[in-house]
């Protein structure tokens, strides 16, 4: 007790500068969330979705000549990329997630991406989308978003696909290698949980 009042004293005698350092301790000692930790909770919920970007692949577009059936005619990952999605997949496995369904942009780039983060992938054509043509590119993001809302339940749907495909699904920019994730909300529609960027 006396100690308890010699530190009341203290404090006042101290005036603001004995409850700055209360403060101070007090601040210091409380958990500090990280923002990763909202993506990672996300996840675990049921029916989330991942949009993940492809890994670094060095350049802009694919060549006009790129043919789908023959990679070494499309801009590709590096060992930087590789790397990159590596890192992810062991992210995922680090943080307890086993992912679900597994589609991808049947460009290399994004397929290589997607087997390396997760083992597997199936090519999707709607993920390539369509820069220089309007219409089709609404009529490719309808159908996501309704492979998107069709996934209700289970583990998270991976979406692995092209920059502009990601902020047209999610209304977020990311880098190259980084992914959204849509949450699932009590009114069925998938909301923005976060973005994360595996380093």
């Amino acid at each position: 007790m006396r100690r308890s009042r010699a530190l009341n004293v203290a404090c006042i005698r101290g005036g603001w500068a004995g409850w700055s350092v209360v403060l101070i301790v007090l601040v210091c000692a409380a958990p500090v969330a990280r923002a990763d930790d909202a993506v990672w909770a996300a996840l675990r919920e049921p029916g989330s979705v991942v949009v993940l970007r492809h890994s670094y692949a060095p350049g802009a577009f694919d060549p006009p000549t790129a043919r789908l059936d023959d990679c070494s005619t499309q801009r590709n990952l590096d060992d930087i990329g590789r790397a990159q999605a590596t890192r992810v997949g062991e992210a995922f496995k680090k943080n307890g997630i086993t992912v679900g369904e597994v589609l991808s942009s049947p460009r290399c780039r994004c397929m290589d991406t997607a087997r390396l983060a997760f083992g597997r992938a199936e090519a999707w054509m709607i993920l390539q989308g369509a820069l220089n043509d309007a219409d089709l590119r609404r009529r490719l993001l309808s159908e996501t978003r309704a492979r998107i809302a069709a996934h209700r339940d289970g583990p998270p749907l991976v979406l692995v696909t092209h920059g502009s495909v990601v902020s047209d699904l999610t209304g977020v920019d990311v880098r190259m290698g980084a992914f959204a994730v849509l949450r699932r909300g009590p009114d069925g529609i998938h909301v923005l949980a976060g973005r994360l960027y595996v380093e």
